[in-house]
C-alpha cells in the first residue's frame, strides 16, 4: 500500500521518471536475459583486494577518514598521475577521495556552476550530466558528436560558447561510443577555452582501458588544460568493484577548495577500509596497467563471436563498450529493438537514444563486454540467432 503525502511540492526534475535503464532492468529480470547491458563486470575482483579491505576492517579502520581522504591514498594517486601523465598535484589540497565518480561529478557541477550559467557537454552522454546541471538552475547544452566516428565538431563548440558558458564536460574514453580524445583534440579544447573562465570537467573513469596501443589523453596530460580542469575517476571501474562506490577528483587548489565545501556537507568522507586497501593496492602499478590487455581481449572475443550476427560493429577504442548498428536491416526504434532482443532472444543491451536529451535514434545499441567468457559466448549466440 502506498502512503499518501500530506504535502504538495513542485518537482525540480518534473520530466524525469522511470528511465529506459529501469525498464530494461525489469524486463531483463522478467525474461532472465543475458546481461550485455550493464557497464559493470560480472567477474570477481582480485581476492587480494578483498583481503586488504578485510584486513583494514580487522585492524580497526572503521571510523571516519579525513575529509579529503586518507593521506596515503591521496599521495599514491598524486604519484600515479605524475608518473603516467606528467602533471603534479599536491596531495594536501588538490586530490579528493569521493564516494564514487558520480558523486565527484555532482560535487564539481554543484560547486562551480551557478543559476543562469550554461554547461556544454557532448551527446550521446552519461545520463546524469544534464539533470545535475538543471538542479543548479543552469542550462545544459548538448552538442551532438558526429556519427559514426563520434568526433567532436570543434566549429560547433566554438559557436556554442557564449558569455554564459561556465563549464564544458568531457568524457574520455567515452561512454557510450567507446571513442577517445587525441592530442589534437586537447589542443583544440585548449585554444577554445584560452583566456576564459570556463571550467573543464573531465570524466575519465575508463582512463586505464584503452586499446590497440592508444595512450590516455586526459586533461592531466595537457599542462594548459590541467590549470582549468576538474578530473574525476573511479576505483570501481578500474578494479572491478563498482559496488564499493569510491572515486577521486583532481583539480587546482582554487577549484578544489570550492568542491570540498560541497563534499563536507554531502558526505564528509568516503569509506575508510576501502581507502586503506586502495592505498596499498596502488603500490603495484600492474594492477591498473594490465587492464587494457584484459579488456582488449574481451572486446576482440565478443567481436569475433558476433561475426555471424546481422549487426555491424563500430570500432571500440576504449571503455567497456562497443556499439552495434542495425539500421541496414530494420527501421524499428532502438528502444523497441532492445525490448525485442530481451523478449524474443533473451539478451539485454542498451539503446543509444537513452544517452540523448531528445532521444535521437541512430539505430545503434550499446553492448558491454565487461563480462566473463560464458556470458560473452551466450550473449553473442543469442544475437546471432537474430536474422537480418
Amino acid at each position: 500500500m502506498t502512503l499518501n503525502s500530506a504535502v504538495s511540492h513542485a518537482s525540480k526534475l518534473p520530466d524525469v521518471g522511470t528511465t529506459i535503464f529501469s525498464v530494461i532492468g525489469q524486463l531483463s529480470a522478467q525474461h532472465r536475459a543475458i546481461n550485455l547491458s550493464q557497464g559493470a563486470p560480472n567477474f570477481p575482483c582480485d581476492p587480494q583486494l578483498v583481503e586488504l579491505v578485510s584486513e583494514a576492517m580487522r585492524a580497526g579502520h572503521n571510523q571516519y577518514a579525513p575529509m579529503l581522504g586518507l593521506p596515503a591514498l591521496r599521495e599514491a594517486l598524486a604519484h600515479k598521475v605524475q608518473q603516467l601523465y606528467g602533471q603534479a598535484y599536491d596531495p594536501a589540497n588538490e586530490v579528493l577521495i569521493t564516494g564514487s565518480a558520480s558523486q565527484g561529478l555532482y560535487m564539481a557541477i554543484s560547486a562551480l556552476v551557478h543559476p543562469g550559467d550554461e554547461v556544454i557537454f557532448f551527446e550521446p552522454a552519461f545520463d546524469s550530466y544534464a539533470p545535475v546541471v538543471r538542479l543548479q538552475g543552469a542550462t545544459p547544452i548538448g552538442l551532438k558528436l558526429q556519427v559514426p566516428d563520434f568526433a567532436i565538431n570543434w566549429d560547433a563548440l566554438r559557436a556554442a560558447i557564449t558569455p554564459r558558458t561556465r563549464m564544458i564536460i568531457i568524457n574520455t574514453p567515452h561512454n557510450p561510443s567507446a571513442q577517445v580524445l587525441s592530442p589534437a583534440d586537447l589542443d583544440a579544447l585548449a585554444q577554445l577555452t584560452r583566456d576564459t573562465d570556463i571550467v573543464v570537467l573531465s570524466d575519465e573513469v575508463y582512463e586505464h582501458i584503452l586499446f590497440d596501443g592508444r595512450a590516455h589523453c586526459g586533461m592531466a596530460t595537457h599542462p594548459e588544460l590541467a590549470q582549468r580542469s576538474v578530473i574525476v575517476s573511479s576505483f570501481g571501474k578500474t578494479f572491478h568493484v563498482t559496488g564499493w562506490r569510491v572515486g577521486y577528483a583532481l583539480a587546482p587548489a582554487a577549484l578544489m577548495n570550492e568542491i570540498v565545501k560541497v563534499h563536507q556537507f554531502m558526505m564528509y568522507a568516503a569509506d575508510t577500509p576501502m581507502q586503506v586497501a586502495f592505498a596499498r593496492y596502488l603500490q603495484t602499478p600492474d594492477h591498473y596497467l594490465q587492464l587494457a590487455p584484459l579488456y582488449q581481449q574481451k572486446r576482440d572475443r565478443l567481436a569475433h563471436l558476433l561475426q555471424d550476427s546481422p549487426f555491424t560493429l563500430l570500432p571500440s577504442a576504449g571503455s567497456f563498450f562497443m556499439l552495434a548498428s542495425y539500421g541496414h536491416f530494420s527501421d524499428e526504434p532502438d528502444s523497441e529493438m532492445v525490448k525485442r532482443l530481451i523478449v524474443d532472444y533473451g539478451v539485454a543491451t542498451i539503446p543509444l537514444s537513452a544517452f540523448y536529451m531528445d532521444g535521437t535514434d541512430n539505430k545503434l545499441i550499446r553492448l558491454s563486454f565487461a563480462k566473463d567468457d560464458a556470458t560473452l559466448e551466450a550473449g553473442a549466440a543469442a544475437l546471432c540467432r537474430m536474422k537480418g
